[in-house]
């Protein structure tokens, strides 16, 4: 196991690894449930798409862990399903087997420019200072999610802020919703406050903080996973850690429901009708356009904002291989492994697979290679069997650790010159627009757009890769079409 997977190279250990995959899986777990809801509301059956997305996720990152030996795990990307639901599905009036199809085409894009070592080539134009802008940017997002996961923040708005309720314009005068309020979208008016600790889930969350951070500044093995699992210890007399056991997602009701969405992405509703109409066959491209630019720089800015500065993906041998022809380094073979992902999935039933962000938890905890991964998709697939257990971690459980991880990763700021405004524009609207938008992809976008802008003004635009300029071309365009369609 050693010599596969070059533990003493990587300066780790089975136990360290193996404790790193489960905090990984833990900081994760919650996408088999929260997929199939969203995704449930194009008319998808929920359990087949809790098998697919397990499926799916384990295929990926076991090619992850065996074939590029690096400690990130995939899943059904957060920001994508949304996407496919409310956008491509519910807004642009495709099918959800017509969707599945697009998220096909963008798999086979992302092969293609993977095989092309066109998205290698764009981490290498990608400037160092916006690169340490990203993986700042990756840690105050991940430190958002977390403080929001745990409750620590809440938002008012008054009703001449809110814009829509469930989908539709919103009337102040209206006093009652068909079917109860599921979403509101809000306005630049909301206001954010620190909430009051009154609620056990958020007092827990605060002690489940206070152990986490104690226990990783006194340096223990493995404090990430440790606090998890102490505050969900401490939450059962709380009685925020729920023993009871859902069955809500069986394997034998998913197995069952599976031939629904199995290949339904090349069935006559899928693939057969996707290009009927000709006077939407812009439209389709665009949204294949859409879901490969988010998928390929999620993954990028997952891979950049953690795995040059853990030295996952540096040292000189390292950087030596890639550039080289073939997948020889790891970050040829990470990509590779992230790009044949969303294919398997769109086959099986679900959403664009990325690489998660969450996978910084199980590197924080001491990941270093491919076993942590191993360790991931072992635990997904046993999830199909035991998913129930996985109800029993509270969310106040986990949000701790993505804090912890967040502050870590923001450590590269320190790197950027913030006195040079050519510099320091760029960053602030990479690192801040991904935190605040809640999008990996957004925030790289706007760092993109305002570096070629900045540039620019102040005469260098020469020292701007064409890539880059290329990349945030696609990116005006994309975010015009989602205007005005």
């Amino acid at each position: 196991m050693d010599r596969f997977f070059k533990l003493k190279e990587s300066g780790t250990t089975v136990g360290t690894e193996i404790g790193a995959g489960i905090t990984t899986f833990f900081a994760m777990s919650y996408i088999l449930f929260v997929n199939p809801q969203i995704l449930g509301q194009t008319g998808m059956p929920q359990q087949a798409v809790f098998l697919a997305t397990i499926i799916a996720s384990v295929a990926g990152t076991l090619v992850m862990g065996l074939f590029a030996n690096v400690p990130y795990a995939l899943a059904p990307g957060m920001g994508l399903n949304a996407f496919f639901t409310y956008t491509v599905v519910l807004g642009l009036g495709f099918s959800w087997q017509e969707a599945l199809a697009l998220v096909f085409f963008c798999g086979i894009i992302n092969i293609i420019i993977t095989a092309t070592k066109i998205r290698k080539m764009l981490i290498s134009a990608i400037p160092m200072n916006l690169q340490l802008a990203i993986s700042g940017g990756i840690g105050a997002f991940i430190a958002y999610v977390g403080l929001k996961n745990a409750n620590f923040l809440e938002f008012t708005s008054s009703a001449g802020n809110i814009l829509s309720v469930n989908g539709k314009v919103f009337n102040a005068t209206q006093e009652t919703f068909k079917h109860g309020i599921g979403t509101v979208m809000t306005g630049g008016g909301i206001t954010p406050a620190l909430a009051v600790f009154n609620s056990p889930a958020l007092v827990l969350a605060l002690i489940g903080l206070v152990v986490t951070v104690i226990l990783k500044v006194r340096k223990i093995p493995g404090a990430l996973l440790i606090g998890i699992l102490l505050t969900t210890i401490i939450g059962i007399p709380m009685g925020v850690t729920n023993l009871h056991l859902a069955s809500d997602y069986s394997i034998g009701s998913s197995v069952h429901q599976l031939g629904t969405t199995f290949l339904a992405a090349f069935s006559a509703q899928g693939m057969g009708s996707l290009f009927s109409e000709h006077n939407r066959i812009i439209l389709v491209l665009m949204t294949i356009l859409s879901f490969s630019l988010s998928d390929t720089f999620d993954s990028l800015g997952t891979f950049i904002g953690t795995g040059r500065q853990t030295g996952i993906f540096a040292g000189e041998k390292e950087l030596a291989l890639e550039q080289e022809p073939g997948f020889k380094s790891k970050l040829d073979k990470a990509l590779f492994a992230d790009s044949i992902a969303t294919g398997v999935g769109s086959i099986f039933g679900t959403s664009n697979l990325t690489t998660y962000v969450e996978s910084s938890a199980g590197i924080g905890a001491g990941g270093r290679t491919g076993l942590t991964s191993v360790v991931v998709a072992v635990l997904f697939a046993l999830s199909a069997l035991a998913s129930p257990l996985l109800s029993i971690i509270p969310t106040a459980a986990i949000a701790p650790s993505l804090i912890l991880v967040g502050i870590m990763m923001m450590s590269s700021f320190s790197q950027i010159p913030w006195h040079d405004l050519d510099e320091a524009i760029p960053a602030f609207m990479t690192s801040f627009i991904m935190a605040f938008a809640y999008n990996i992809t957004y925030g790289i976008a706007a760092g993109f757009i305002f570096y070629c802008i900045v540039k620019t003004v102040a005469g260098k635009g020469r020292e701007v890769h064409p890539l880059i300029w290329i990349v945030s071309l696609l990116f005006v365009i994309n975010f015009a079409v989602l205007a005005f369609v």
